[in-house]
């Protein structure tokens, strides 16, 4: 029996919490195969609190739910919304006996002082009594997992991963492809904003050694999140439009094999009963027409189109189920880690600190080599090193250094010498493990909350099982310390900072001071003509804040006003308030500064805008924080003006 990545995660719990775990799981299983015809053992409320408390916080609890084919839904209730896991009718009993059978097999185990054992039916029976049924059943004896695969075995999978990936790359180097990908590219129009931006930055400061194509790049990742690609949990409804469920695997035609799509999930509509296929294409020239789909999707097109523009990239394979892309930075002679996804460019610690994933081997992919460049995304490097088991470390090594002199021998000695160049480099940046930034201290924002809580890329940014790491805060310089003033302005349109009161520095990108985020994003509408910062589709809350602390300066607020501006449609609705210790204090988001007297005295404080409501599935873009036209470049979004005096 091949034990899932879900059950291996569920194993890495200790004893007593897998135990719990199991236990439960076990009773959900056996309900729906004990009573097939009964509609209340196939649903899971999501705040059930048996739930909420067993398995909600437990690794890898969900994923196994996920793997046994229960799916995520929403009911209304009350007038209010609640999330349900369902397990459809048209979901597999197989796959769910599968996943059910890795789990008593493992809890056999532990019971058992690990000597695994062939549970009598009485025995499977009573191990899976139910908070929510105490009836018994038959069950059928399962087995003991296999043993681990041959170091052969597991050697020659990564192989296969490995050629596999390496050979995919070269399609992005076919010339008529990258016409077509360019011919789908604003090209000039991103130029013009690149252009712009390096002008600005040069501006404020002339030292600034960034060239042309980092600012492309920016603008590329902006235009392909939120113009061109989108994110795919189910497909709406063919027929109508409503919601579906990912409810099993189809066989993949003729034309989903041509273009690469081994899998084609079957999304289905309970409301008029149809099915809408989503093949899983792997050809970036079928993505550039159905421009949708998950993080494969999504970093298998966007490197293409970052080849189409002439920027060197490499795709990235991550073995804990995540890809992405880097495009190499001539002005700053390293490579630049780029997720189309989550809409970033130069995060790398994301992963590791931000979504908390355990990594262990992260490869990229070019058209002239392989490198192993799982240190670049890692400050943990014990941790990752404990983890890297599938195959030797020499044979890794061996096996890249072969792949790339074969691909190599056509080069000439100049690219030869630049590619080794090159690598040198990246082997000195990964010696020494870098600290966490703060925009890579966050969770995930792409996909639904039920999918990146079984993934575990939440960070408790939505889930509540944890608190989110702390970001940026406003301390007062030097200068502003002289002052006794601090003064901070954001322009939506620009996508800058200004700090009026330390002699106009600039910081790009609104990101780059937020305390915390939940769930938003800047979203640009180009046949609009307008920008502004929205909750991620799909969410129904969001949250952003912005904290000042002058404690470490030894001051304290004399006098503080702040003007924001957000708009709202439908029952879209956008709550802003300060908080200063258990103070709080709700304020408009009109547009007009407002006084705060309540403060004064008080040595820190957060700004904070909570956005929720809406209706449909555009509801959020029913809450928008700082909307301005890109044609009003003068105009402030969010002003905030303290002056300060001694503590």
């Amino acid at each position: 029996m091949a034990v899932s990545p879900a059950v291996t995660t569920l194993c890495e719990n200790s004893n007593e919490v897998f135990l719990d775990a199991a236990k439960l799981l076990l009773t959900y299983a056996d309900n729906i195969l004990r009573y097939p015809s009964e509609e209340k053992y196939r649903s899971i409320r999501i705040g059930n609190p048996t739930f909420s408390t067993k398995l909600l916080p437990i690794k890898g609890a969900v994923e196994c739910l996920f793997e046994m084919g229960f799916e995520e839904v929403q009911f209304i209730s009350n007038c209010q919304a609640e999330t349900h896991l369902v397990f459809p009718k048209s979901a597999s009993v197989e796959q769910l006996k599968l996943i059910r059978e890795s789990i008593a097999a493992e809890r056999d185990q532990r019971l058992c002082g690990g000597q695994p054992v062939q549970p009598t039916v009485q025995a499977a029976a009573s191990s899976a009594s139910a908070p929510e049924s105490s009836a018994a059943a038959s069950i059928q004896p399962v087995s003991p997992p296999p043993p681990q695969p041959s170091s052969l075995e597991s050697s020659m999978s990564f192989f296969v991963t490995l050629q596999s990936n390496f050979q995919h790359v070269m399609l992005y180097e076919n010339p008529e492809l990258q016409q077509k990908a360019r011919s789908c590219i604003p090209h000039q129009q991103l130029s013009s904003a690149a252009e712009h931006k390096l002008k600005e930055v040069k501006e404020a400061d002339p030292e600034c050694k960034l060239g042309i194509e980092d600012f492309l790049v920016l603008e590329l990742l902006r235009w392909f999140k939120q113009d061109f690609f989108s994110w795919v949990n189910c497909l709406p409804c063919s027929s109508c439009g409503g919601t579906t469920q990912n409810a099993r695997s189809l066989s993949p035609t003729t034309d989903d094999l041509r273009w690469g799509a081994q899998r084609v999930e079957d999304h289905y509509c309970r409301s008029c009963r149809l099915s809408t296929r989503f093949p899983r294409y792997n050809n970036p020239e079928k993505l550039l027409e159905t421009r949708r789909g998950r993080c494969g999707e999504w970093a298998n097109c966007f490197t293409l189109c970052c080849r189409a523009l002439g920027l060197e990239a490499r795709y990235i394979w991550d073995s804990t189920d995540h890809v992405w892309t880097e495009i190499y930075s001539v002005s700053q002679r390293r490579w630049l880690h780029c997720d189309s996804c989550e809409n970033v460019c130069d995060k790398p610690l994301l992963y590791e600190v931000g979504w908390e994933k355990k990594l262990a081997y992260i490869l990229a992919f070019s058209k002239d080599q392989v490198v192993d460049v799982t240190w670049r995304y890692s400050c943990k490097h014990p941790e990752v090193l404990s983890r890297r088991t599938r195959v030797q470390e020499t044979w890794l090594l061996h096996t890249i250094n072969g792949l790339n002199a074969s691909r190599q021998q056509s080069l000439s000695p100049e690219r030869k010498k630049e590619l080794t160049e090159r690598l040198l480099v990246e082997l000195v940046e990964f010696i020494s493990p870098k600290k966490p930034k703060p925009g890579e201290l966050g969770g995930r924002n792409s996909g639904s909350l039920a999918w990146r809580i079984a993934r575990g890329e939440t960070r408790g940014a939505d889930s509540g099982t944890s608190t989110q790491a702390e970001g940026y805060v406003f301390t007062p310089t030097e200068k502003e310390k002289g002052d006794r003033l601090l003064h901070v302005r954001y322009s939506a349109t620009k996508d800058q900072y200004c700090r009026v009161s330390n002699d106009s520095e600039v910081i790009q990108s609104w990101d780059q001071c937020v305390w915390r985020k939940e769930s938003v994003f800047r979203k640009v509408e180009s046949d609009w003509q307008m920008v502004y910062i929205a909750r991620t589709e799909g969410s129904s809350t969001g949250r952003i804040s912005w904290k000042f602390d002058f404690a470490p300066a030894g001051l304290k607020i004399k006098s503080l006003s702040v003007m924001a501006s957000s708009q709202t449609f439908h029952s879209g609705k956008v709550c802003w308030h300060l908080q200063a210790g258990p103070v709080t204090t709700e304020f408009s988001g009109d547009g007009k500064m407002q006084s705060f007297q309540s403060l004064s005295g008080s040595s820190e404080f957060i700004v904070v805008a909570g956005l929720s409501g809406g209706e449909g599935e555009t509801s959020w873009q029913h809450t928008q924080l700082f909307r301005q036209s890109l044609k009003q470049t003068e105009e402030t979004s969010l002003e905030i003006l303290i002056h300060l005096e001694d503590a």
